[in-house]
């Protein structure tokens, strides 16, 4: 379904979502606001388990912030949309993983929107960078997400820096699940989507969230919490028909039908 600049493509479970706005696939506010509307609406839907990010063409995954759009006058503080920046960065409670298929340079926000997923695969003509340094800002989401996901000292190179990093680097570093060429990406991106949405979704909500509420917290407070059930994706996870329906399969060998309830 056409969305102006961002498209999208359903098949089953997943969707797909492409950000398509040449020549670099940067996000004004207007983008911005359109790819949370999708995301909000891919959040909500029950009948989606896993959404795909990818971006027209090969030579930019995405470019970050428009600054043409910032030179000509638009806010950088301005209205980004529910989500924030790329509709995806602060999407309170989307607890459904999400897949980056970064084809090109990810740039600025570009990278960081990538970190905004769950999980990230790479072209291997594919390189990241923070150049949010050479302009005098800082690279907000990335300065917060990138020191927990790489190692300190080269997090901070990278936003000192604001030096390319490249997919194998990438990867060396754990950054992304995987590199490969070009033309095997978006196949491998779609048989992992596809493994995904035929597991439980209930699971999935309750690691999301789990995980995201243990980045604030000690060990023993999140836990404490999983086990007496104050997590709402656990509580649910916990009295739903599907973890009767894991049990029965395990016991009757046979491969589990997930309901999502």
């Amino acid at each position: 379904m056409p969305h102006g600049v961002v498209s999208t493509r359903r098949e089953g479970a997943i969707l797909e979502v492409t950000l398509d706005r040449p020549k670099a696939n940067a996000i004004d506010l207007p983008t911005s606001r359109a790819m949370g509307r999708v995301f909000a609406a891919f959040r909500d839907d029950p009948e989606l388990r896993v959404a795909i990010l990818k971006s027209a063409g090969s030579r930019f995954f995405c470019a970050g912030w428009d600054l043409k759009a910032a030179a000509d006058g638009a806010p950088v503080d301005g209205d980004y949309g529910v989500g924030g920046f790329g509709g995806i960065q602060e999407l309170r409670d989307l607890n459904k993983p999400v897949i980056a298929c970064v084809s090109g340079m990810a740039v600025g926000g570009g990278f960081e929107l990538a970190l905004s997923c769950d999980l990230i695969y790479a072209a291997d003509h594919s390189s990241f960078a923070l150049p949010e340094i050479r302009s005098g800002t800082i690279a907000d989401a990335a300065t917060i997400r990138l020191p927990k996901r790489i190692p300190y000292h080269v997090a901070m190179e990278l936003l000192f820096t604001g030096r390319w990093m490249e997919a194998a680097e990438a990867q060396r570093w754990g950054l992304v699940n995987e590199v490969l060429p070009e033309g095997q990406l978006e196949t491998r991106v779609w048989a992992v989507a596809r493994l995904l949405a035929a597991g439980p979704p209930l699971v999935y909500a309750a690691i999301k969230e789990t995980a995201r509420v243990a980045e604030g917290e000690d060990f023993q407070t999140t836990m404490n919490r999983v086990m007496r059930r104050q997590l709402p994706s656990v509580d649910r996870l916990y009295a739903s028909e599907d973890i009767l329906e894991g049990a029965k399969a395990f016991a009757e060998k046979r491969d589990p039908v997930w309901k999502g309830r």
